[in-house]
């Protein structure tokens, strides 16, 4: 378990990311950038054409991203202003690079918020759908590489993680994460 020194910047929430009032939102997209399921096609509809056709302008540049890698686009219709592409690896039970692909997935995330010098990011649980990461571990990996972002930058004021389902809530719940009242600002 990690060491719980907590950061009054790092704030949970239980709901819809796409509601949120951030400057990024991270898609936990796939490596096609072209939108899907679960968070990624959420994104992809309340954000409008604009993303998916920025998102193909990168896939034609670059042929796609591929996992632990992110890119960022407008936030079309979302109330964001940008929104972070970050593809996640699919869980293979451990036996590959996996963890280091989720780690450097959060890392390039911040990155890109850094270089964009927003106060506000929301994060969505990358990799637990589909892709079956274990949730447990995805929300340490998730929260160990916001602490070593934020050791060194100061200036995000707030990173929200964003739990749709309960179990992933539960998960980042038990680093003691200060809680968001579920009211979204409309």
């Amino acid at each position: 378990m990690l060491n719980m020194n907590f950061d009054e910047r790092i704030k949970l929430f239980k709901g819809d990311i796409t509601k949120l009032t951030v400057d990024i939102i991270v898609n936990a997209a796939n490596s096609s950038l072209l939108g899907g399921g679960g968070v990624d096609g959420a994104i992809h509809k309340a954000g409008g054409k604009q993303i998916l056709e920025e998102c193909m302008k990168i896939r034609n540049k670059q042929g796609g991203c591929k996992a632990g890698n992110a890119v960022i686009t407008s936030a079309g219709n979302l109330k964001a202003k940008y929104v972070i592409h970050a593809v996640g690896p699919v869980w293979n039970g451990g036996i590959g690079e996996e963890i280091n692909l989720l780690e450097r997935c959060y890392a390039r995330a911040l990155k890109l918020a850094h270089q964009y010098q927003v106060k506000s990011i929301a994060f969505p649980c990358i990799s637990t759908g589909i892709y079956r990461f274990p949730k447990n571990i995805a929300a340490e990996i998730a929260y160990k590489q916001v602490k070593e972002f934020l050791l060194q930058n100061k200036n995000l004021e707030m990173i929200i993680f964003a739990c749709f389902d309960e179990e992933n809530f539960n998960q980042y719940k038990s680093f003691g994460l200060t809680i968001l009242n579920n009211k979204i600002e409309s």
